[in-house]
């Protein structure tokens, strides 16, 4: 191994175990998101992990790999959101995301008015079509229609 990649390996374990936050004020709400849905992520794998062996005899063993993977997971929730290459990108989202032009809420529920009405309208298409080629396959005997009663045993 090289030096650079020893070098690079100790200063990822030592970011690793920081207590330090990278760039306090850039990207917060961002952050703060990705946070949250990690470790919410990692508290139902607890959760799970409790209720899956919470009947078996050893349940002070259950209880304490539960609170491990969710403490574990809250760490590297929180380390993840602080090491340099993924703040930057989350910085970066942030930044992007404060550049998007958001609709109005009139604009919003006209789109999704006219959404919702063309779902309907090909749903209804659909199902013609789908009437119209079950009788067409019907009438040329490709399609066998069982009669109502056939298939159950008295």
């Amino acid at each position: 191994m090289s030096r650079e990649q020893v070098a690079t390996s100790i200063m990822w374990f030592a970011d690793l175990f920081s207590l330090a936050i990278y760039k306090r004020t850039q990207g917060r709400i961002t952050r703060q998101v990705t946070f949250g849905a990690l470790a919410i992520t990692f508290l139902i794998a607890a959760w799970r992990l409790y209720v899956t062996f919470v009947s078996t005899q050893w349940l002070w063993l259950v209880c304490a790999a539960a609170g491990l993977l969710w403490a574990a997971g809250w760490w590297v929730s929180f380390r993840l959101v602080n090491m340099h290459r993924f703040a930057d990108f989350l910085i970066a989202v942030e930044a992007e995301m404060n550049k998007v032009s958001w609709p109005s809420r009139a604009e919003l529920v006209r789109s999704s008015v006219v959404v919702i009405m063309v779902l309907f309208l090909l749903a209804i298409v659909l199902f013609g079509l789908d009437i119209v080629w079950s009788f067409v396959f019907e009438w040329l005997g490709i399609l066998y229609k069982a009669p109502s009663g056939a298939g159950t045993s008295p």
